[in-house]
């Protein structure tokens, strides 16, 4: 299992070295845009908006725009300190609280921890405290540039960091629109609605669900690739530069050639004299 973090965790006086492996997976079937026209994949290209230059990675700075159109400049050295200064620093377990107390929607990501080197047994000693007082152990860790809020939990006999939400990333519900503020409702609808409950009410069992449109999909997209209804790109034709040579080349002879009016000014002057000639013999 690929592992995306190291250090430690500590709680008191005990520290335990260790690694986060991501415990999930995102199984979206990744679709790509085609030029409808030949079938080639559509590029997505970083361009300025003003220059409408296209720009490389070295062309890019990162910046906090503070209001309309004024931003503030961050070097990346800062930001690179900035994240040193914090990631250095052990995950220390601030609090445990009962994890019932925690409500779903401060939840966010979920990592695997397995001790580094030597860090076995205290790690044994963490995940058996956690048992047999039923807390969970809540942390403050640096990940990918953001800190955020955690807490450490017992799953299978391993223990898991469940990254949560600060309370500011949480919205306040009774912004939410168009939400009844009593309940009107009949006792008979409310029995009836509990009887359905109680009815479909039964062991949770993860096995039993299934991401059926991923399946469909699936199943879809390997009935067209059997029956060879696939399309392939178009090659992109390589750039020559014949164009620019030929007219290099006509340029050239261009200018190796006489210039075309110098006959056009001697015409007039022959004329001229014949013209004199002939007044004298009048």
């Amino acid at each position: 299992m690929h592992t995306m973090w190291k250090g430690s965790i500590s709680f008191g006086l005990v520290n335990i070295p260790i690694k986060l492996h991501t415990a999930t997976e995102d199984k979206d079937i990744k679709l790509r845009n085609l030029h409808k026209k030949c079938n080639s994949p559509i590029k997505y290209e970083k361009v300025c908006s003003v220059c409408e230059e296209e720009l490389n990675p070295d062309d890019i700075v990162k910046a906090y725009e503070y209001t309309k159109g004024k931003f503030v400049v961050l070097e990346e050295e800062e930001l690179e300190n900035l994240r040193k200064e914090n990631e250095d620093k052990a995950v220390e377990i601030i609090d445990f609280v009962k994890m019932e107390e925690i409500d779903p929607i401060y939840y966010n990501r979920s990592y695997y921890i397995s001790p580094n080197e030597g860090g076995g047994k205290a790690y044994s000693l963490l995940r058996k405290a956690l048992q047999e007082t039923a807390k969970v152990g809540l942390a403050k860790i640096i990940i990918r540039a953001k800190e955020q809020l955690a807490l450490v939990r017992v799953y299978e006999n391993t223990l898991v960091m469940e990254t949560i939400h600060f309370p500011d990333e949480v919205r306040n519900a009774a912004d939410v629109p168009s939400v009844p503020t009593e309940d009107k409702v009949t006792e008979k609808e409310l029995d009836t609605a509990k009887m359905l409950i109680d009815q479909l009410t039964t062991e949770f069992n993860p096995e039993k669900y299934t991401d059926e449109y991923r399946t469909a999909l699936l199943e879809l997209i390997e009935s067209k690739r059997t029956g060879q209804e696939t399309v392939t790109a178009k090659e992109k034709e390589p750039v020559t530069n014949v164009t620019d040579l030929m007219a290099a080349l006509q340029a050239s002879i261009d200018r190796t050639k006489p210039p075309t009016n110098e006959k056009v000014k001697k015409e007039p002057v022959k004329r001229k004299k014949a013209v004199t000639k002939r007044k004298k013999e009048a």
